[in-house]
């Protein structure tokens, strides 16, 4: 990829920044997410970095995005980097994670602070409205619907299967993109984990099923194909949903988080609607004696 050159009056590049994998069809996945991108806002320069596992890894990215000319005396150079220090953000790294986590705290902002550029970093994709509305339409194409007799709703229920971390702020995230999720199926929606935290999809699965419900479908709370997804996938009883890939809702939603991450007025007003105040217990309901707390349901219907 050859460098990007840019004028003053061009907007910051928009670097997607997947995790990376080493299942072929992920890179597929994210490069149709990124074209999907890029067909939304047309002039706007969008480009991809890896945390690990694929090519080109994000600080190569960044690099890219950097300035190719160094010559010049010291006294030059110290005023280029003055200048560069006052200049607007050169690139906005959007996560393509869904909630707070070790890479979105550290990983990437390090990245970001090593850069030849200026860049910022977006908040991850969750939880918005956005992602459930992705979340549902990938729900409904696997078969997916909402119960409308309440002897169905009674042995109904999601679990939502996430990338899972130790970091207790990305529980909670998960959680909330739970509460959204329930309010739009109608049904309970237990979070689930593939790695670093508890419960398993299976385990999931498994304590819904001691208390009745067996209609159980797992949603995929994963950008693209991958162990982790696959793994999840496989656990679930009943119907699983593909990864997000490159849904329309999470098309814009990646566009949402970088205007977000300039301060554009036009992306504050979704996020209102996020409920930050978790109850004390409230994740707790696969635990004796919490009862599974079901909300009206709402008609699911696919985004666009």
């Amino acid at each position: 990829m050859t460098p990007l050159t840019r004028t003053p009056h061009d907007p910051p590049a928009l670097v997607l920044v997947a995790h990376g994998s080493r299942d072929p069809r992920a890179r597929v996945t994210v490069d149709a997410l990124m074209e999907r991108v890029r067909r939304l806002r047309p002039a706007l320069p969008v480009r991809l970095g890896h945390i690990e596992l694929n090519e080109p890894l994000l600080p190569d990215t960044l690099a890219r995005l950097g300035p190719t000319e160094t010559t010049g005396t010291a006294a030059e150079s110290e005023a280029r980097t003055a200048a560069e220090s006052e200049a607007p953000a050169a690139a906005v790294l959007v996560p393509l994670l869904f909630s707070p986590g070790h890479h979105v705290k550290h990983d990437i902002p390090e990245t970001a602070a090593n850069a030849p550029v200026r860049a910022r970093v977006a908040a991850p994709l969750g939880p918005h409205p956005l992602l459930v509305d992705a979340l549902c339409a990938r729900l409904a194409e696997a078969g997916w619907r909402t119960p409308r007799d309440e002897a169905t709703r009674r042995v109904s229920a999601v679990v939502l299967a996430a990338a899972g971390s130790r970091d207790p702020d990305s529980a909670a995230g998960t959680r909330r993109t739970a509460r959204l999720l329930a309010e739009r199926v109608g049904v309970p929606v237990v979070p689930a984990y593939a790695s670093a935290a508890a419960p398993t999809v299976e385990a999931a699965a498994r304590a819904l099923a001691e208390r009745g419900r067996h209609r159980v479908a797992v949603a995929s709370c994963f950008t693209a194909p991958g162990r982790f997804a696959t793994e999840c996938a496989k656990a679930a009883p009943w119907i699983a949903a593909a990864p997000l890939g490159d849904h329309p809702a999470l098309a814009r939603l990646v566009l949402h988080r970088y205007d977000q991450a300039l301060g554009h007025d036009e992306a504050l007003g979704h996020d209102q609607v996020l409920d930050h105040h978790q109850a004390p217990g409230q994740d707790d309901a696969l635990l004796p004696g919490h009862p599974l707390t079901v909300r009206p349901p709402r008609t699911l219907t696919p985004a666009a």
